[in-house]
């Protein structure tokens, strides 16, 4: 082969900061039938004239560490062939013995993991870690320093890589013409790969019609002619590299048999093929492991060489992608077990993140020794009498990052505290500006509303829609009926659809955050009580002085707006976050619970009852033996006359609307003894969480392929409410349904859908309406901004920003239009907006065998909160269809929800730590910064303010309850006395602090950047001075054993 050697430029030198001379670069060979090897004499000149710049390497400090090397070799500027990519490595084993033909079979494969050909040779081995031997990695190491490198080889088949490996071995008497003419023939034969074995098993029959004609080539499916670049090889024509074209008449003589045949093989092949192939990232290159003892040689043949360009090599690799790297080992036999472990070794090197970087990047021999020794500095040895070498390890959920292996000056973090991170973004800064804030916000959402509804287009936002519309649905409507209860009906459950499908509309269209979901909330519901009753108390009209609070509400929150008041979120915590957020999912547990023990009362059982006296039982209506005044004006007034009533002929309805009274031994309290329906009920409850949970946790399991599992999980609670809906059908047991609105009309004839302010109410009530709207600011201003800060933590990895103050004002604005039409106030539910969260998460779907999905982040889109309350405004033409749906199917809903969002709560993990050993308990990593006393004090104190807030949300004081929540920030303040900076910051987020701390802290960074900075540039200049002498210290060429 020609050699040629390589002039780098003055500007390339200095990029690189190192000097090459005469490389040796392997061109294409021009014949390889008619070669002519070199003499012993000519190849040791050239060998020993290309040594002397490769040994040099790049230029280092005296006693630099291979991680210095490493990170030296990774921060040299990328040219195009040289950028790294995905790698696919296979492993493929030959055994080469007298008189035994013999092929290449492929053993193992990685992509992020181990997967090896099991022993029976018909499936793939679960991916499991690599678990590698010292001694094989040593030897992987002496196999690079003593072996042949070649790197930016450029060639196009294996026969031009075959002589070019084969012309760098020094010619002896051990290995003569002969010798190279036998390896090269080893190195042309065919591969034998573990997807043809299973085409063959399939495919038995089609298999012996196919081989009616011996001539016929066995076609591999990327070889046909304009379907990709290798050529068509027979089997028996592999091993010399030699394409034989097939006449016609030898495809006629098959009757068609054999082309049909082939294309069956070719389908099958392809399907196999592309399956495997989804789990390759795009643009993925392959590196060719080739490992094999030969028994005809006596010295061992180790080379490594790099492609450039890469090559598409014919029936080389499993899948047909470039060829980037290869690396051969044959040897003597007798130790194939050792040869197949330093393949097993160089196989994983290639998947390691910073030496497949290395391996795209390296210059020269040395630059891969230092690769090598990196890794090996990284590796940890297990002791062989402590663990069985045998049990293939899992893969991890969660794959470490590798940036401090790459960067210069990263420490890990046991060695170093992290730098505590900003708790609040660019978004909660003051801008000193009337509506400031609210500007930026509108600023930084509508480059993103268009794509809002693009991103909408997927099966998981029609999952998310369905499930949060039935969830949303109930509370709504029992929010609605419980109002109707405390007002005497002047609000019900037909203001309360209506006012919830406007202000969802208006919020899921112009809101900066889509992604919360508005709901009612309990001091809402508790205010109005008050009020109610305080109107009713003092003889004031009721409507029009909650008009008057609810304008003078949404007054007050655009001047929060207009003050950039929404700044003071960042005073809000994970401290204070996590325990409103707890309450409220104790709040939905405790409530699904209690709405399914109160079924009891509805529908009572007959305890205690006789199987054999239920001939006997009875319970039947009859005139109340000493009627209530209350049921003596009823009968006056309606006319009725009850000795004319036929008591006994009565239904339940009629007798309770009558005023009459149930007797029998088949009574309860209420009413008749109810059969079955409080039982069923319990059944359809606990099922529906039982069956949601199982649903979403199915995209974990082991059946069905990915997309079905996915698709599955998406529409868990849909399918559940659907299963369970038809269930509840089918048995024909009476339970509660869900009762809806059917009309469009306000529930009151005396009302309508426009209140006045004043009415008939005295004017200073305009006034005096002031003092409880500031209460009522506070309320909606704490329960919208820590749902908000929720929705926005930097766990979910959001992207399109969020608005604080745009979301705040959405809130005000329909706040009004709500409280002139009469109808509730809905802010922003926690719950439901968790649920929302979660149901969105985007998990990456191409991820190599045996790597867990990783998160990517939250779908962001205004479809499904816009879709959720459009539905919502129509479920009045729905009834038919949503009358089917019992109640305790979304009671179970609602247990649901409240269970799946307390996940992912630090509080709950804390709080299991009381009743642990230290030895059991899990390793959380505030775990290892942060004394288990202080984290016991800082749990007990979280759980202290819980319970109060508990308390204070139970009781009648339940309307000051805000102001308790907005008194955990304070609380959380004081806490800066008990704890250190340091244990905060892994405890919790740190609360921002006064600007002369802030002013202080921007000074010392400063220092420190330029000292940085000084010793930066005085390592430039030495490292300058260095490679213009070309001279590099022992420790570059070779590194020492103690680096080992």
């Amino acid at each position: 082969s020609n050699v040629v050697n390589i002039h780098y430029e003055k500007e390339e030198l200095e990029g690189h900061r190192t000097l090459y001379v005469g490389v040796q670069m392997p061109l294409v060979r021009q014949s390889h039938r008619h070669h002519r090897p070199r003499s012993q004499k000519h190849r040791k000149r050239e060998r020993a004239k290309g040594a002397a710049p490769e040994d040099q390497g790049s230029p280092s400090l005296w006693g630099d560490t291979p991680s210095q090397r490493v990170q030296f070799i990774l921060s040299t500027e990328e040219d195009e062939q040289h950028v790294p990519h995905d790698l696919f490595t296979e492993l493929d084993e030959i055994c080469v013995k007298e008189r035994e033909d013999a092929e290449w079979k492929e053993t193992a494969r990685w992509l992020k993991f181990e997967e090896d050909v099991e022993d029976g040779g018909e499936r793939w081995s679960k991916p499991y870690v690599a678990t590698l031997s010292l001694h094989s990695l040593f030897e992987l190491r002496n196999c690079i320093i003593k072996g042949t490198v070649l790197l930016d080889m450029c060639a196009n088949s294996t026969e031009e890589i075959a002589d070019m490996i084969l012309d760098q071995q020094n010619q002896s008497s051990e290995f003569d013409e002969s010798m190279r003419e036998k390896v090269r023939e080893v190195l042309l034969k065919k591969h034998h790969h573990q997807n043809e074995k299973k085409r063959n098993n399939l495919l038995p029959i089609v298999r012996s019609f196919a081989d009616v004609s011996k001539r016929q080539p066995d076609l591999h499916p990327l070889d046909k002619p304009g379907e990709g670049s290798c050529r068509a090889l027979a089997p028996g024509e592999a091993k010399n590299g030699v394409n034989h074209d097939t006449s016609p008449m030898d495809l006629s003589k098959c009757c068609g048999l054999s082309f049909w045949g082939n294309c069956l093989k070719i389908a099958c092949c392809v399907q196999a093929e592309l399956h495997f192939m989804k789990k390759i990232p795009i643009g993925a290159e392959a590196a060719n492991v080739l490992v094999g003892e030969l028994d005809f040689l006596h010295q061992p043949i180790m080379a490594f060489a790099r492609l450039t360009p890469a090559v598409l090599l014919s029936g080389m690799t499993e899948v047909p992608i470039p060829t980037r790297f290869l690396f051969i080992l044959l040897g003597p036999e007798g130790k194939a077990h050792q040869y197949h472990e330093i393949g097993r070794s160089m196989a994983t090197l290639m998947t390691d993140e910073v030496f497949h970087d290395v391996a795209y990047k390296a210059k020269n021999r040395a630059d891969l020794v230092a690769g090598i020794d990196e890794f090996l500095d990284q590796v940890t040895v297990l002791p062989p009498g402590e663990w069985d070498p045998s049990i293939r390890i899992e893969p991890p959920k969660n794959l470490p990052s590798q940036k401090k292996r790459k960067t210069p000056g990263l420490l890990d973090d046991s060695a170093s505290h992290r730098k505590p991170e900003k708790h609040s973004g660019p978004e909660l800064e003051r801008t000193g500006r009337l509506f400031g804030g609210l500007i930026l916000d509108v600023k930084r959402k509508v480059p993103w509303f268009w794509s809002d509804f693009r991103d909408a287009l997927s099966l998981q936002c029609l999952a998310s829609f369905l499930f949060l519309y039935c969830a949303c649905m109930s509370p709504v409507i029992t929010f609605g009926g419980l109002l109707g209860e405390a007002t005497d009906g002047h609000i019900s459950a037909m203001e309360s659809l209506l006012g919830a499908s406007m202000t969802g509309v208006v919020y899921s269209l112009f809101a900066g955050q889509p992604l919360t979901i508005l709901g009612s909330t309990g001091p809402v519901l508790v205010f109005e009580k008050i009020l109610y009753k305080f109107c009713k108390d003092y003889a004031l009209s009721y409507l029009s002085l909650r008009t008057c609070i609810g304008l003078w509400t949404a007054f007050l929150c655009v001047v929060l707006v207009a003050t950039d008041a929404s700044c003071l979120v960042c005073y809000i915590t994970r401290f204070t976050e996590e325990a409103f957020a707890a309450l409220i999912c104790i709040i939905f547990i405790y409530e699904a619970l209690e709405k399914l023990i109160c079924l009891g009362e509805t529908y009572p059982v007959h305890m205690h009852s006789k199987l054999d006296f239920l001939t006997i039982y009875y319970c039947k209506c009859e005139a109340p033996t000493h009627p209530s005044n209350e049921t003596l004006r009823f009968w006056e007034s309606n006319k009725i006359n009850v000795s004319a009533i036929a008591w006994g002929n009565l239904t339940v309805t009629e007798c309770r609307h009558l005023h009459g009274e149930f007797h029998g031994p088949a009574c309860g309290h209420n009413g008749p003894y109810t059969p079955n329906v409080l039982f069923w009920s319990c059944i359809l409850f606990f099922s529906t969480f039982v069956l949601s949970s199982s649903l979403k946790m199915f995209k974990t399991s082991r059946y069905f392929p990915t997309r079905v599992r996915s698709t599955i999980s998406d529409f868990a609670v849909f399918l559940t409410i659907v299963v369970m809906v038809l269930i509840d059908f089918l048995i024909g047991i009476p339970s509660p349904k869900l009762h809806v609105p059917h009309m469009f009309k306000p529930t009151r004839d005396d009302r309508g859908w426009l209140i006045s302010p004043i009415g008939p109410n005295p004017w200073w009530t305009v006034l005096a309406a002031l003092i409880p709207a500031l209460l009522c600011t506070i309320l909606i201003f704490m329960d919208q901004q820590i749902t908000a800060v929720i929705v926005n933590r930097k766990e979910h990895r959001l992207k399109k920003g969020c608005g604080y103050h745009l979301d705040l004002f959405m809130v005000a604005v329909m706040l009004g239009v709500c409280s002139v039409m009469g109808l509730p106030w809905f802010v922003a539910a926690t719950v439901l907006s968790i649920t929302h969260v979660n149901s969105l998460k985007l998990e990456s779907g191409c991820s190599a065998p045996g790597e867990q999905p990783r998160f990517l982040g939250i779908r962001e889109q205004r479809v499904t909160g816009l879709m959720i309350f459009v539905l919502m405004g129509c479920s009045v033409f729905l009834t038919t269809v949503l009358k089917f749906i019992p109640m305790p199917v979304l009671y179970g809903v609602f247990l649901y929800m409240g269970v799946s969002s307390l996940r992912g709560i630090q509080f709950f993990d804390r709080l299991k730590l009381f009743g642990m050993p230290a030895k059991h308990q899990p390793d959380f990593i505030y775990l290892r910064h942060v004394p288990l006393r202080k984290v016991h004090l800082f749990t007990l104190i979280q759980l202290t303010c819980l319970v109060l807030l508990w308390v204070i949300k139970v009781s009648r004081a339940a309307i000051v309850f805000p102001m308790m929540v907005l008194a955990l920030v304070f609380v959380r303040k004081v806490m800066d006395f008990c704890f250190s900076k340091r244990e905060l910051s892994w405890l919790d987020d740190l609360m921002p602090e006064s600007k002369k701390k802030k002013l202080d802290d921007a000074k010392n960074e400063a220092k420190e950047e330029e000292v940085t900075l000084t010793m930066c540039l005085g390592l430039d200049l030495l490292l300058q001075i260095q490679s213009m002498t070309g001279k590099a210290p022992p420790s570059a060429r070779t590194p020492s054993k103690s680096s080992l």
